[in-house]
């Protein structure tokens, strides 16, 4: 029977009172006296011992049934007769499982990590809290033994008693999702007293309204403190133990601490902290002692020397916010023996993962073999990316580096001090080392990376590349640690020092990327650090707009080429969206987000951590305990635009309503491809990609005199996608095959295409397909398919491998091939000759790239000169990136009264007629912008001969340079032709809604003149081509002239 005091003497919990206790030691003693380990004279004394001196709390004695603490007290005994004459040689472990939770002892010396021996911490944040959730969720309870395992250790027992939680509403609704007697465990509210149901209770509502960590702290009668932190469910891992790493550090102790969970996804820490022994000694000797316990970490007494609680505290406070992002990394025994700082910890695994995306570079050897090669010779091409992708590969590992940094810990403090002294310290006024004194007497003096600031001014970038080179044995350890001072160097703002953070933001200066690698230098450069992932943001022009693309790894393989190669991608992707960009005032950009192997399942956790953590560089704001204002060496705000990618399409109404939340005052606009309901323009409902794909291939068509059903062709993503189904509900040909994510669709008389469009129409895959509705040569095989023969006696070992390499099959042949999905790069130089029969002849006479990267310019170019006309992505995949900026334009143009009327679904389900028509306006412009881009490639190769994919760079290039040469001009400041290009380039239905003068007054105005810019520089050259004579745009901008005048 369990006994709950009424008076607690924390007044949160009340005591755990067993009164059955006294039976339960006689049978213990009876269990002992049968069993004989224990000598009958002294079985007396050591139960009474364990059971009123050792001070064990009695929930251990309510939990274990009598033979299992006979057990463990007999365990003891043995491990005390064993350490006789042994110092400090006592381990005690016991672990019990059962249905429902578990129980877990071991010896604990306060103030100090475990370094060997079993992890019952992290055993419990694995198995037990890292994957609670609403459905299935555990509590824990742990208490520190009042007394000492025996009189020569200083070491006492840590007991946790983990149970599944069973909530008085387990799907809480409503107001009962913030009802703390809803949504607690039975358990927890049997304990807590009305003061902590209070406090918990405020906490909750904090969590459920904000991202990240909520951290609390009070002072407890005793003089200890409670530090409270609560947080959603499954948006750390590993967090529990870290903790425990973390108040170590700082020589505290708990002498319990409390995992509450609740039913409305919140989890709740709750730490009963003091200082230990040692510490206490130093604190209480004064200012110039060096007094220190014999059981104290050398280490640890150095970093917190003087240290008072509150300063300890305090500082657990900020670093948790730290550790949360991060709980763990491969640097974190450091982290427990005191060897390296949290900040230093953290900023050491941040380093180790900016050097493997930038330090294979390619050396002086790989320079001068690109200069001497032909950029447009497709077997010049293919030489230089073999040799790439070799060099990248075989240079530096993951394991490498890691081992470099390990071996180099003082530089690792070097380094981390040269970061801080940029990024945390105040640089208003006095000197350097001043400046840090100040800081540290104010808030951090108790941190050891920080109070080494104190001692000295951190050295400088010279004097850390000369430290390198004197330190380290060879170039290899020496390009890892000048890689840690690159990133130092390049870094010009971070959420690093934020109070509360989800994720690890950095705002870079690219100057970093090598030309030889990445000859186009992006504007802005973001990485981004969480606990389930890594990721990039990449853009190319200040006005910059995206898609952010989630990268899954189907096993640790998997995971390391997708590694390798997430920058490379995440530029090139940017580089295209960049080009695409061209008739529109954003210029290109791209996020990914590469998922942990670990972390596969947490696709939109990942993405909340990465949107949060830009948000927090994006924003100026400060807020006292939650933001701080940031050192900014960018020196003016930014503002970026995300659109939905592979994976993250559901998220962007999250994405917006979330910087609305944030105090963005670009909520609106924030994010494209939003539902209609927030004013956004679904692409897929409206075909929006597929307009301007589809334009190429009726282009292709109309200039050769093709008559479309008589065509065949061969498409890859299939009706259940958003440019697979509309390709199929817009087109009219004879579809011969479709590849999509459940397997192969063929049929050489032509795929039914009755069947095909109630596909597309229910966005459903292949695997769907009504086979009666198959020739007799026709066939679907899914990807879990095995053993399968075709129609002609073809074999097929197993469905998915057939999948993956369908589009180089034989069978694949067609008039066109028109790729609506698939990974970048599925056609390379290594297997584009795959795509020719054996007489040389391409399979394929038209091609046209929907899909984004999927052939490679090497490749293209192969094809090309076979023969082929092929049109790539950048020119035929750019409908979507139309409709969102027009999705932007209408955001940033209407107040938020004005956008919820016009932009919006109403309450009763309709579409606003505003909409309606601003839609139609949309796939117009689309459709325009597709014909003029299709009519200027076709005319210059017909001209010039040459490939359309490098004319397409070449347009590109020449409309997004001049649109950067207009921003110098003084052609905006003639406001009468700012006017009239205004009136040409905005929609027609925006300007009779709201008017000209308006929407010059609403929208920012570097926006503004980039839709100037735009519409000029795109004009001109569609109409001029790509090698205009020098009179051209004098010529071009006569005619605006005449009309503005005539205008005026």
């Amino acid at each position: 029977m369990t006994v709950l005091d009424p008076v607690s003497t924390n007044s949160d919990y009340t005591d755990n009172v067993y009164s059955g206790k006294q039976d339960h030691r006689a049978q213990v003693c009876a269990i002992l006296e049968q069993e004989g380990s224990i000598p009958q004279h002294l079985i007396d004394t050591e139960v009474d011992w364990f059971y009123n001196v050792l001070g064990l709390d009695d929930m251990y004695f309510m939990l274990e049934a009598p033979t299992a603490v006979a057990r463990h007290l007999t365990s003891l005994y043995g491990s005390q007769l064993s350490s006789v004459g042994q110092d400090n040689l006592i381990s005690v472990t016991f672990q019990t499982r059962h249905e429902s939770g578990a129980v877990f002892i071991h010896n604990s010396v306060p103030g100090v990590s475990k370094t060997e021996g079993p992890h019952f911490e992290q055993m419990i944040d694995a198995e037990y809290l890292d994957i609670s959730v609403p459905q299935k969720a555990y509590r824990v309870e742990s208490y520190r033994s009042r007394g000492k395992v025996s009189k020569s250790l200083d070491a006492s027992l840590r007991t946790y008693f983990v149970n599944a939680c069973d909530f008085v509403n387990p799907a809480p609704e409503g107001d009962a999702v913030n009802d703390i007697a809803q949504v607690s465990d039975r358990t927890f509210l049997a304990k807590a007293t009305p003061h902590v149901l209070d406090l918990y209770g405020g906490v909750i509502a904090k969590v459920l309204c904000r991202s990240g960590p909520v951290i609390v702290s009070g002072e407890l009668p005793n003089g200890g403190y409670r530090l409270v932190i609560g947080y959603r469910q499954r948006s750390t891992q590993g967090f529990y133990s870290a903790m425990s790493d973390l108040y170590h550090y700082y020589s505290m102790y708990s002498s319990r601490k409390y995992v509450e969970q609740f039913s409305n996804g919140v989890t709740i820490i709750s730490l009963y902290l003091d200082l230990a022994k040692h510490a206490k000694k130093l604190t209480h000797s004064g200012a110039g002692s060096s007094s220190t316990s014999s059981n104290a970490s050398p280490v640890l007494s150095a970093a917190i020397p003087h240290a008072s609680i509150e300063e300890c505290v305090a500082q657990i406070k900020k670093e948790a916010s730290l550790l949360f992002c991060i709980p763990n990394t491969p640097f974190q025994t450091l982290f427990k023996t005191g060897e390296l700082s949290v900040q230093e910890a953290v900023y050491a695994n941040v380093g180790w993962i900016f050097a493997q995306h930038f330090l294979n570079r390619l050396g002086s050897e790989y320079a001068t073999l690109a200069e001497i090669l032909d950029p447009n010779d497709a077997t010049d091409v293919e030489v230089l990316a073999k040799l790439k992708k070799r060099l990248r590969q075989e240079t530096f590992t993951r394991e490498l580096v890691l081992d470099i940094l390990l071996r180099h810990r003082e530089l690792i403090k070097d380094l981390y001090a040269h970061f801080a002294h940029v990024h945390y310290v105040s640089a208003d006024s006095g000197s350097a080392v001043s400046k840090v004194a100040d800081r540290l007497k104010a808030d951090l003096h108790v941190s050891l990376s920080m109070t080494r600031l104190q001692d000295q001014e951190p050295l400088s970038s010279d004097e850390l590349r000369l430290k390198i080179t004197r330190v380290t044995t060879n170039d290899h350890d020496a390009m890892v640690m000048r890689a840690l001072l690159d990133f130092n160097e390049h870094v010009l703002k971070t959420n690093f020092y934020q109070p509360t953070k989800v994720a690890l933001s950095f705002r870079m200066d690219p100057g970093f990327l090598p030309a030889i690698e990445y000859p186009t230098k992006p504007y802005g450069l973001f990485l981004i650090i969480g606990n389930e992932f890594r990721g990039f943001h990449v853009r190319f022009q200040d006005v910059a707009r995206g898609g952010i693309r989630i990268v899954r790894s189907r096993n640790a393989e998997a995971f390391s080429i997708n590694q390798r190669t997430l920058f490379d991608e995440n530029y090139s992707l940017a580089s295209t969206q960049h080009r695409k960009n061209k008739d529109i005032p954003e210029g290109g950009s791209k996020g990914t987000i590469l998922l942990n192997p670990d972390a596969q399942d947490k696709p939109f956790v990942a993405f909340e951590k990465y949107v949060d953590a830009m948000l927090d560089l994006l924003l100026t704001g400060e807020t006292p305990g939650i933001k701080n204002r940031l050192v900014d060496r960018l020196g003016h705000n930014e503002i970026l635009f995300f659109g939905p990618d592979e994976g993250t399409a559901g998220y962007m109404d999250w994405a917006s309503q979330h910087a609305r939340k944030r105090g963005a005052p670009f909520w609106k606009a924030f994010t494209t491809g939003k539902s209609q309901t927030l004013g956004g323009i679904p692409h897929d409902t409206y075909g929006m990609t597929t307009r301007s794909v589809h334009q190429y291939v009726l282009g292709i068509m109309r200039q050769l005199g093709l008559d479309e059903s008589e065509c065949t062709k061969l498409q890859t993503g299939g009706p259940d996608g958003d440019l697979g189904s509309n390709e199929i509900k817009i087109s009219h040909d004879r579809t011969t095959a479709i590849v999509d994510g459940s397997g192969v669709l063929y049929d050489p008389q032509g795929i039914d295409r009755a069947e095909l469009a109630r596909l597309a129409d229910a966005r459903q895959m292949i695997q769907e397909f009504d086979t009666s509705k198959l020739s007799s040569d026709g066939f679907r095989v899914l990807v879990d398919d095995f053993q399968i023969t075709l129609p002609d006696g073809t074999h097929v070992q197993d469905g998915l491998s057939f999948r993956n390499t369908f589009h180089v099959n034989p069978l694949a042949a067609a008039d066109f091939f028109v790729p609506c999905g698939g990974r970048p790069e599925s056609i390379d130089i290594n297997n584009v000759g795959k795509l020719f029969d054996a007489d040389g002849t391409a399979r394929f006479k038209y091609v046209v790239e929907g899909a984004n990267l999927f052939f490679t310019q090497d490749a293209r170019l192969r094809l090309e000169k076979a023969g082929v006309h092929l049109f790539k992505d950048a020119s035929a995949n750019k409908g979507g990136v139309t409709s969102s900026s027009l999705e932007v334009l209408a955001a940033l143009s209407l107040t938020d009264d004005e956008f919820g009327r016009l932009m919006c679904k109403q309450s009763d389900g309709s579409l606003p007629a505003f909409y309606q028509e601003y839609v139609a306006g949309v796939q117009n412009a689309i459709e325009a912008n597709a014909a003029r881009e299709f009519e200027c490639l076709w005319n210059e190769s017909k001209a010039t001969g040459k490939s359309k994919s490098v004319l397409s760079d070449d347009l590109s290039v020449a409309i997004v340079e001049l649109r950067k040469n207009l921003e110098s001009t003084t052609l905006w400041d003639n406001v009468a032709l700012r006017h009239l290009i205004m009136r040409e380039a905005l929609p027609a239905r925006l300007l009779k809604e709201i008017g000209l003068d308006t929407i010059l007054a609403r929208v920012p105005l570097n926006y503004l003149k980039a839709i100037f810019g735009a519409y000029l520089a795109s004009h001109f050259v569609y109409e001029y081509g790509t090698s205009p004579s020098q009179f051209a745009f004098f010529e071009f901008m006569s005619r605006y002239y005449a009309k503005a005048d005539t205008a005026v």
